[in-house]
């Protein structure tokens, strides 16, 4: 039951990867011109490195085989993207796209994975203690400020925090991963100064999504507390801690989870104006660079690399799904 289980879902997240390459390789042949030739030809009218916009084209026909009919093309590019060959970036060419991905991509998983791992666990814990009623009733204070902190889109709490520590106090940096003097290396001193560059953007997420889990949580948790399992629970006489935890918190976080699943798939691309407010080196800033340049190998890089993060992630939380809820591990609850 768990392998063939395991395989559905397999097999449905090759179908999501293979449907998201279609649609990338479909969309600007829909167009009445080929946006990537027309930007080629842009560029070459512009002046600038002449040569190497003819090498850019010469490997776009190549790798493409524009005279060749549109199935033979698709064939090529689906073989090409199943070996991670992305193609040529057009801003950056000799550069390939899987390169400059890959460049970017530690930065936005270290950064926006943390930040939303540590807002999920305090404002999931937050939620269910302003939901729970024999809770302590200081916490009925920290209600407004969860509030406030739900409507704050991470980008306008980056200025602020911009404004505060970085331009009136100078406690930390105000842009970059890095200083612009500094060179990239394996050492505690470099490690050090990347966490200082992360602390603000990582602050403003922490603090603008920490309102949201505390909501959906506080309302799931009231939920549960009119629950039959949560009055038998009550009526054995178990202590107050227990049905918190065991009863109350663990049935509540299902749907949570779900909502963790869905922003673990969404790191890489949910917090791009943070990262253009703090200059920060992650798939975000390239991303928005690719869309300033229109830099299209690049643009449909990333979003083929979301929308696969986004399917493995639902992946992972389905399979984890079973230890959270054993009701899901029994035969026949599958439909």
């Amino acid at each position: 039951m768990v392998l063939l289980r395991l395989g559905r879902r397999l097999v449905m997240l090759l179908a999501v990867v293979f449907t998201a390459a279609s649609l990338n390789f479909l969309l600007p042949k829909l167009a009445p011109k080929n946006p990537v030739e027309t930007k080629l030809l842009q560029l070459t009218e512009s002046g600038g490195a002449l040569t190497d916009i003819r090498e850019i084209v010469r490997a776009y026909e190549e790798k493409f085989g524009l005279d060749r009919p549109l199935l033979a093309q698709y064939a090529s590019y689906i073989k090409s993207t199943a070996m991670l060959d992305l193609g040529w970036s057009i801003a950056h060419y000799p550069a390939r796209v899987i390169d400059l991905i890959l460049r970017a991509l530690p930065w936005t998983i270290g950064l926006l994975l943390s930040s939303t791992l540590i807002a999920f666990t305090l404002g999931t814990l937050m939620g269910a203690l302003l939901g729970w009623e024999r809770a302590p009733r200081v916490l009925l204070f920290l209600a407004p400020g969860v509030m406030v902190l739900a409507a704050l889109p991470f980008y306008l709490l980056g200025l602020v925090l911009v404004y505060l520590f970085a331009f009136t106090w100078q406690i930390f940096p105000m842009q970059g991963g890095y200083g612009l003097t500094t060179v990239p290396g394996w050492s505690w001193s470099f490690a050090f100064e990347v966490f200082r560059h992360s602390l603000l953007p990582a602050l403003s997420i922490v603090l603008a999504s920490i309102g949201h889990w505390a909501l959906a949580m506080r309302g799931m948790m009231v939920t549960v507390q009119g629950e039959d399992y949560m009055v038998f629970a009550e009526a054995l006489g178990l202590s107050n801690r227990r049905r918190f935890l065991q009863f109350g918190l663990r049935n509540a976080i299902l749907p949570q989870v779900t909502l963790l699943a869905l922003s673990l798939g969404h790191v890489l691309s949910g917090s791009i104006l943070v990262e253009i407010v703090f200059g920060y080196p992650g798939v975000g800033q390239q991303l928005f660079r690719a869309i300033q340049t229109l830099d299209y190998f690049v643009i449909y890089g990333i979003v083929l690399v979301l929308i696969c993060a986004i399917a493995v992630a639902m992946l992972v939380v389905d399979l984890i799904y079973p230890l959270l809820d054993p009701r899901i591990r029994r035969p026949g609850s599958e439909q």
